[in-house]
């Protein structure tokens, strides 16, 4: 069995942006700039966006942080997401989610300019990777084709069964499976919970990529030898041997599967760090206006 290192590949990642940022600006090149709006004060969220802003600021990038409170209107909230859209200096932004009930996040997503919705969940993004042209693809599925990738998984022919059907990981990693070229080219299961037989199509799978947010959901039993298991979930569960209380938890019950696992991905430490990086690399993207050009 080997650990996928999300820690480390990226690191390596945030290197190779750092490096090429430099070379931009020794170029006289604009730095690339991110913008992230956080709306009240979710514990994760703050979490999630310090870590953006700071990784910003490793690989030189220029960020800005709006924030709003709770209360926000969401005729106000879209007012920002358009001037966002109007700023010349901003190369991408994101709107974090969740938002708050009164708001449609829908509408935010949908208000965000394409060009510059590096978190991949315009429609103008999705329709286009669902048929294998140039976006920006979300951030979680991005990081786990880039561990697929960097580990030289073999995944043509392979089958691969995706269990979650969510907009930000089931759906695009489903579709970026079964997309011709590498990784790719595999035959995609997308099991759910309405899905009646999940452990033996479990068994049949060569990669399984589980995104159901169902801690400890994927047994031992579930899993045939020689497995490829990328784990998603991240769920927070209260634990007496930390000191915040609570501790992590994927969606596989990771000491069963791993004895029979020959790849696999730790929670922490495996899928999390590689979502802001590919967050980072889309935001490279959209300054280098690599993929819209105008």
């Amino acid at each position: 069995m080997q650990l996928i290192d999300g820690k480390a590949i990226s690191a390596q990642m945030k290197k190779e942006i750092a490096e090429e940022v430099t070379r931009i600006k020794a170029a006289g090149g604009k730095t690339p700039h991110l913008a992230a709006v956080l709306v009240g004060h979710d514990g994760g969220s703050e979490t999630y966006v310090a870590s953006k802003v700071r990784t910003c600021e490793e690989v030189g990038f220029k960020s800005s942080l709006i924030r709003f409170e709770d209360d926000v209107t969401e005729a106000e909230l879209l007012a920002c997401v358009d001037q966002l859209n109007k700023d010349e200096d901003v190369d991408g932004f994101i709107v974090q989610l969740p938002l708050p009930k009164h708001i449609s996040e829908q509408k935010v997503i949908e208000a965000i300019d394409y060009r510059k919705d590096v978190d991949g969940f315009h429609p103008v993004n999705v329709g286009r990777m669902s048929i294998g042209l140039p976006c920006f693809v979300s951030a979680t599925p991005a990081g786990i084709l880039e561990l697929l990738k960097r580990y030289e998984i073999p995944t043509q022919g392979k089958h691969c069964v995706v269990l979650g059907r969510s907009n930000i990981v089931g759906k695009p990693v489903a579709n970026l499976m079964m997309q011709k070229g590498y990784p790719g080219d595999a035959t995609v299961t997308v099991c759910h919970s309405r899905t009646p037989n999940i452990k033996e199509i479990c068994q049949s799978a060569d990669i399984i990529i589980a995104a159901l947010g169902v801690p400890e959901f994927l047994k031992g039993d579930m899993v045939k030898d020689g497995v490829v298991v990328i784990d998603v979930g991240t769920t927070r569960v209260p634990s007496a041997e930390t000191k915040s209380g609570f501790r992590l938890k994927g969606d596989v019950a990771f000491d069963e599967v791993a004895k029979k696992a020959s790849f696999i991905t730790p929670v922490p430490g495996g899928v999390g760090p590689m979502t802001i990086i590919s967050l980072m690399r889309n935001t490279l993207l959209a300054g280098k206006k690599e993929i819209f050009t105008a």
